[in-house]
């Protein structure tokens, strides 16, 4: 179903080259994130008159750039705390145990998770520059040399070698611009902004908060329930921390389904059943473990 169908319709028709399509669609397509919303509708037409009728930079999904200390924080979190919980369980060990344990862990795994997201990022991020360094050297002392490899870089993936030396002595002219193209095809490296310290710090707080925030939902169950009905056995904790666990592995896969192509089932489930996977390796280790010590 074409994407221009969805949009308002406008009062007054567009004096351009576009026949049929409204002043008012053509408003929505451009401050309702038109582009994704083409691809992802596959409308080529709405494509093409987002990008013929925008006056700013085309949007996208900055958010991204956060995915992964998210995803990998909480899944790394919430699969510490219920392998604590699991493993406890199989041994047999209290529920006041098992809040210990599981707490403790999980604060100490969230600061741990998050400091090394924090250096490890930074880490990258001053190898890259020292690299970029390293490039821009060469191209001030041996600027032939560099444009032979970047021609040489883009004959190999399929261009003639005439519009190849077109091309790099064209960016080659503008010496920032080019070592930034030399990092990405060359030596497939990104090179972070000036701020980097800052997003190499805010990304060990996404990591610490998310690993803390989804470490904390096993645990939960062992608190609120003897809380609200003090009569249940142990074992309805731990099947509560069952529930809790895996609502919450589907719903972390439904999340990073809306960075990605894939259908949000389809990512709720394999995070589910692979997280379900790890969950049960522990749970069996637990038991396997307190059998023998007995």
């Amino acid at each position: 179903q074409s994407l221009l169908l969805l949009l308002p319709m406008g009062n007054c028709t567009s004096n351009n080259s576009m026949s049929g399509t409204t002043n008012g669609e053509i408003s929505a397509l451009i401050n309702n994130n038109g582009a994704r919303k083409a691809y992802e509708g596959y409308d080529t037409e709405a494509s093409r008159i987002y990008h013929e009728n925008r006056t700013n930079e085309e949007q996208h999904q900055t958010e991204g750039g956060m995915i992964k200390p998210i995803i990998f924080g909480g899944l790394d979190g919430i699969l510490t705390a219920f392998a604590i919980v699991a493993g406890a369980a199989g041994g047999a060990l209290s529920p006041n145990t098992i809040l210990i344990l599981g707490f403790s862990n999980i604060l100490a795994d969230a600061l741990s998770m998050g400091v090394g997201e924090f250096l490890s990022s930074k880490a990258e991020n001053e190898w890259i520059l020292t690299e970029r360094e390293r490039e821009m050297w060469e191209m001030e002392n041996y600027p032939e040399g560099e444009i032979k490899e970047m021609e040489d870089i883009y004959v190999e993936r399929g261009m003639e070698r005439e519009d190849a030396k077109l091309v790099v002595e064209t960016m080659s002219k503008y010496k920032e611009f080019f070592v930034d193209v030399m990092m990405a095809e060359e030596l497939e490296l990104k090179v972070p902004e000036d701020d980097h310290v800052m997003e190499s710090f805010k990304e060990g707080i996404v990591m610490f908060c998310s690993f803390a925030t989804f470490g904390a939902f096993p645990l939960l169950g062992y608190v609120i329930i003897p809380l609200s009905f003090p009569d249940l056995p142990s074992s309805a904790l731990f099947t509560s921390a069952c529930a809790v666990t895996s609502c919450v592995l589907f719903l972390m896969g439904c999340v990073k389904s809306l960075f990605s192509t894939s259908k949000w089932y389809l990512c709720g489930l394999e995070t589910f059943l692979l997280g379900g996977a790890c969950a049960t390796v522990a749970y069996t280790v637990g038991q396997y473990v307190d059998n023998m010590l007995q």
